[in-house]
């Protein structure tokens, strides 16, 4: 990975987060990953240890139990931890974004009362915005809220919830008003904090996937779960707004763990060929691999510089939407691309799993696709530039 000096750091605390960052990576995740990976096993256990090490809360008030840290120095962070366990790394992307509701559009007791114990790791999220039916139109959910009194009752089926049967908890989007097929359906969408433990609330079994084995993806169902009307986050109708907003902050989560797959791609690849040889000498000697390496190295150079510019825009109260886009979209196709290029420098080695560059490769394709596709990412793109005066 990137060296610990060589990352942004503000200030001493900064660098003493980078440097915890590193060694847990090296000591409680880079061990366990492989296995893990195979067996399919979630490490629950492990986002615990986080939490106690402060690396769950980063982006959040130190007032709630967060470590008030600058986005620009949480997502450096992601990277560290994605590069070593890409399920680890995206697993603290979405809690994260699962706290975005309540921690910018919750109030002052649902603050006081939830966001320390999600916080601090005891507790861990799972992010419903998808079905079935509606995965990048996400304004035609069809998940319903019905008002009882003073509970909600929620029906509907939500699909690729990370961590879903294991979260302790769920940020929901479901429809409190308006039609599914209505032109101005996004304004009847409402947010709620629901327990997993709620009744009424399950998971099916978990998606068979091509990688991230290791991070439980599968639908979560409301039957008939009633939810009190003071875990409604946010005013009723406005949970679109909030979706979208937590998007835009969770689309820089991915573009840094993109960037940190592709970087442990990039440093797997660079190690081998100056091991390997051929014709007599390391292959990393052949003009051909050599101008490979450096391609490799500028995308993933480029990627960090963009999703850190897109964070400093964030960190400053400037709009980031757009670049938030830009830095997911560049950096989930270097990712695919970089990891792709890995395999094909250790050739044949490249293609078993004794090597983690296949693991890579399969990894880095989901990148492109969670929290809005890349195609979906240009649309949101051009859109702002057809804005543009």
């Amino acid at each position: 990975m990137i060296a610990v000096t060589d990352r942004e750091a503000a200030d001493d605390t900064q660098a003493a987060l980078f440097e915890l960052a590193r060694e847990v990576a090296d000591a409680e995740l880079a061990p366990y990953v492989d296995s893990a990976e195979r067996a399919g096993t979630f490490p629950r256990a492990t986002f615990r240890v986080l939490g106690r090490a402060g690396l769950l809360s980063l982006p959040y008030s130190e007032k709630y139990g967060g470590g008030g840290q600058p986005y620009q120095a949480y997502l450096q962070v992601v990277e560290e931890l994605a590069g070593a366990w890409l399920a680890v790394g995206l697993g603290v992307s979405v809690h994260t974004l699962t706290c975005f509701p309540i921690a910018t559009a919750g109030t002052d007791q649902q603050r006081e009362d939830w966001l320390p114990a999600m916080l601090g790791g005891d507790q861990l999220g799972g992010y419903c915005l998808s079905e079935p039916g509606s995965g990048s139109d996400a304004a035609g959910l069809a998940t319903r809220a019905v008002a009882d009194g003073d509970e909600f009752v929620v029906d509907g089926v939500k699909a690729w919830t990370t961590h879903g049967g294991h979260a302790d908890f769920y940020t929901l989007f479901a429809r409190t008003s308006g039609d599914a097929a209505a032109p101005d359906r996004a304004k009847g969408i409402s947010c709620f904090h629901v327990p997993a433990a709620t009744p009424g609330v399950s998971a099916a079994p978990p998606e068979h996937k091509m990688g991230m084995r290791s991070s439980p993806t599968a639908q979560v169902r409301f039957e008939s779960a009633r939810v009190p009307a003071g875990q409604l986050v946010g005013e009723p109708g406005h949970g679109f707004r909030i979706a979208l907003a937590a998007l835009d902050a969770g689309r820089l989560g991915i573009a840094a763990c993109a960037t940190g797959v592709a970087q442990a791609a990039l440093d797997y690849a660079v190690e081998y060929a100056k091991q390997r040889k051929q014709f007599g000498q390391p292959i990393i000697g052949f003009e051909g691999l050599q101008f490979m390496l450096a391609d490799m190295a500028t995308a993933v150079a480029a990627s960090r510089a963009l999703y850190l510019s897109a964070a400093r825009r964030k960190d400053a109260g400037l709009p980031y939407g757009q670049q938030a886009a830009m830095a997911k979209l560049l950096a989930t196709d270097t990712a695919m691309r970089v990891t792709t290029d890995a395999v094909q420098v250790l050739g044949g080695y490249g293609y078993v799993e004794d090597f983690p560059v296949e693991r890579l490769m399969r990894e880095a394709k989901v990148l492109q696709i969670v929290e809005g596709t890349n195609q979906i990412q240009r649309m949101v793109i051009g859109r702002e530039l057809a804005r543009t005066p």
